[in-house]
């Protein structure tokens, strides 16, 4: 998405939606739950969180899950971004910056975050930097996701050295709302959606690749409703949803893309993968597209073993690799 040469936070773009998480009620079937264990990044300066006033209130984890063994946790509340760090014990040198979805409701914690450690870290060695971005909120700019991501981008740059991480190959995986604020930042990179805070932000938030994971691209007559409705608002109309379809901002200069989808997928229309693999192919960008017959929405790292769609991690992984060894 190319954005004038202005500073957008505070640009009068701002939500209608509901004020906080803690305005909403936990369900019969919820209950109050823990931040996975890990070393934390705080991604801004104390108090220099763009378009933020007051104190920051602490993040709300919510459980879903009875069973211990499958954890289902969400994070509905985040006013100070920050990264959760898993470390490999023998890494790649590869960093990835992760994000996850939720509908711009919330940030999902388990199936798009720790169950990914099994096969990223621990098999195949990349360090994993999970962002915790700021979802929309009455008064809140709707690029504060964008902001976050952009600054989580450069902040891992800024790790890499002393983490024996390469710098230029730091890539972006983000999942269905996560895959929106990711084809965001792939597009975004350079707009200058905040003021800069400290030297961090001299550095470059263009991700080297991105892995768009049954990502939210449209927010027209492909978008899901709920995205569209937290990020935009109830009465929308054309041209803003224009503005946040990300395929009709795809640009010849973006990474290379890979695009994960299943062909079921009855929350988030698989059109929303084809519409940008389209835009990428006309734009010349390099790009591939992988659709699954069966999968459904949301299936992250819980895969059947025996089904075609287990074998995306691994698809991943070898796209990741084959696209850096490229001229």
């Amino acid at each position: 998405m190319r954005f004038p040469r202005v500073l957008l936070l505070l640009s009068g773009l701002l939500l209608t939606v509901p004020a906080s998480a803690a305005d909403v009620p936990l369900r019969a079937d919820e209950r109050l739950g823990q931040e996975l264990a890990g070393e934390q990044l705080a991604l801004w300066p104390a108090g220099q969180v763009p378009g933020e006033t007051g104190t920051a209130r602490p993040v709300r984890v919510v459980e879903r899950s009875d069973d211990p063994a499958h954890p289902d946790r969400f994070i509905d509340q985040v006013d100070a971004p920050y990264l959760l760090v898993h470390t490999p014990a023998r890494a790649n040198g590869r960093a990835l910056l992760v994000i996850p979805g939720g509908g711009y409701q919330r940030v999902v914690i388990d199936k798009e975050d720790s169950a990914l450690v099994p096969e990223w870290v621990d098999r195949a060695g990349y360090t994993l930097f999970v962002l915790r971005y700021r979802l929309p909120q009455a008064g809140r700019d709707r690029q504060a996701a964008l902001a976050d991501a952009q600054r989580a981008l450069r902040v891992v740059r800024d790790q890499a050295a002393r983490r024996r991480l390469d710098a230029d190959s730091v890539s972006v995986m983000g999942f269905s709302a996560g895959g929106h604020v990711a084809a965001r930042l792939a597009i975004s990179f350079d707009a200058p959606i905040y003021p800069p805070r400290d030297a961090i932000d001299r550095l470059s938030a263009r991700p080297a690749r991105a892995v768009l994971v049954y990502p939210v691209i449209d927010m027209g007559p492909h978008a899901h409703s709920g995205s569209r409705r937290r990020l935009l608002g109830e009465q929308a109309d054309a041209a803003l949803a224009a503005q946040y379809s990300m395929q009709q901002h795809v640009r010849a200069d973006m990474p290379p893309t890979l695009l994960i989808h299943a062909n079921d997928d009855r929350v988030v229309s698989v059109r929303n993968s084809e519409v940008m693999a389209h835009a990428l192919a006309k734009a010349g960008v390099e790009h591939e597209l992988h659709l699954f017959a069966h999968g459904g929405h949301g299936f992250g790292m819980r895969i059947p073993p025996d089904s075609t769609l287990a074998v995306w991690p691994l698809l991943a992984q070898r796209w990741l690799q084959a696209t850096e060894a490229a001229p």
